[in-house]
């Protein structure tokens, strides 16, 4: 249903190139990347409910961390590989709407399971004999409240800022998804508000957690350096590695995307950049995490030696 301020009824999405002989290349890479991304983190789901030495805090949020991913991955690729193979990718100004809101909920909620990662860490590196008792199943659930309601509450603010604008010109969509910059480019009214509200809202759903990632990870580092073992110094970064990869590629992205006006970033460099943190990331973490993880990888070999009926 078209908002009440709204005359669109419908949008065009560009999609990535107007390049006919790209397009069916293209939609098969991406269409691969889907495959491993949609494999990749169902397994690692699946990896992890089926493994009980893997019922730990961190995997715990690993879950919910591969859910998202699957989740948002899954709210953008289908509607983009449609731009690759019809001559117009047409969506319906509710259905717009809705992509929006949940890529932004996921969006915001993994930038916060990802600070709550961090913390684990930090609890389980610097204060390891209290570590089940303040990460107890309890707190657990209680941050994971915090994360799906900051993501709730950052969806409904960027959506409900993009609803009350007025489309009624243009309706071709410069992005293979329905993002908030291009959505604002087709706007005919005056789009500082609601600028200033997304620049707010991102730095907040940006902010909050590098901040909070930053000092857990300050009070890791001086904690390691604390350590006599080169072992237990070289387990302890091995135990970060691959969660410092993951908050390294989703932040730095996400931050290049939408933390510089319009002006200074155009379109065509925004989709490059929006490409990475919806496609490539959610590909990659399963990887990084299974591949960097020797819990994983045990979990994981002890699952294929498993008989069918044994």
């Amino acid at each position: 249903m078209a908002s009440k301020n709204s005359s669109m009824t419908e949008f065009i999405l560009a999609g990535l190139t107007d390049q006919p002989g790209l397009r069916i290349p293209l939609f098969f890479l991406f269409l691969g990347f889907y495959m491993v991304t949609v494999i990749g983190n169902l397994g690692l789901i699946m990896l992890i409910g089926l493994n009980s030495h893997l019922h730990t805090p961190m995997y715990f949020f690993l879950f919910n961390l591969s859910l998202i991913d699957f989740c948002y991955s899954t709210t953008i690729t289908p509607k983009m590989l449609m731009s690759f193979i019809s001559k117009k990718n047409i969506i319906l100004h509710s259905g717009c709407m809705t992509q929006l809101f949940f890529f932004c909920f996921f969006v915001v909620s993994e930038s916060f399971i990802l600070s709550a990662m961090a913390y684990d860490r930090y609890v389980a590196i610097c204060n390891p004999l209290v570590y089940m008792v303040t990460m107890s199943p309890q707190v657990c659930f209680l941050l994971l409240l915090g994360v799906y309601g900051m993501g709730f509450a950052g969806a409904m603010a960027h959506t409900g800022s993009i609803m009350s604008l007025t489309f009624c010109a243009d309706n071709l969509v410069n992005h293979f998804m329905c993002d908030i910059l291009p959505l604002l480019e087709l706007s005919c009214n005056d789009t500082y508000v609601n600028e200033l509200v997304v620049f707010i809202v991102v730095a907040i759903d940006i902010g909050m957690p590098i901040v909070t990632i930053f000092i857990s990870y300050a009070l890791i580092l001086s904690s390691i350096l604390h350590i006599w073992s080169t072992d237990g110094r070289s387990k302890a970064f091995s135990t970060c590695s691959s969660h410092m990869i993951v908050v390294s590629l989703f932040f730095g992205s996400g931050a290049f995307m939408y933390l510089k006006p319009p002006s200074i970033l155009p379109l065509d460099q925004g989709k490059v950049s929006s490409l990475f943190y919806t496609i490539v990331v959610p590909m990659l973490n399963p990887l990084i995490y299974s591949l960097r993880n020797k819990d994983v990888k045990i979990a994981l070999r002890r699952t294929l030696d498993k008989k069918p009926f044994s």
